[in-house]
């Protein structure tokens, strides 16, 4: 499922649901999601295990920007969004990163 957007009533805001499917998390007791937004921490933004088996949470970011982020499963291994807006490649590894794009 892509990743799902609303934007405030004037538009600087943009609200985005992250979700990691139960499948993408193939077994994972916990995810953290890290990017630009949150000084790409790896312990700042834990995303909540629904019942289903996925994980997901809400951040609100300004709009009319693109973000970079990674999620990092059980603390050991970082994956990207299988629904992400696109990918870029990562600064200091040989890995791509996942892009949200908060534009309408």
């Amino acid at each position: 499922m892509p990743l799902k957007k609303s934007f405030s009533k004037d538009g600087t805001k943009c609200t985005v649901t992250f979700t990691v499917s139960a499948e993408a998390a193939a077994g994972a007791s916990k995810i953290n999601i890290a990017g630009d937004f949150n000084s790409w921490s790896s312990t700042a933004t834990e995303l909540k295990k629904a019942k289903d088996g996925s994980f997901s949470v809400k951040v609100e970011l300004d709009a009319n920007k693109e973000y970079q982020f990674r999620y990092l499963l059980d603390g050991t291994r970082w994956e990207n969004d299988w629904n992400a807006d696109k990918y870029v490649p990562a600064p200091y590894s040989i890995a791509d990163n996942s892009l949200v794009i908060t534009r309408k």
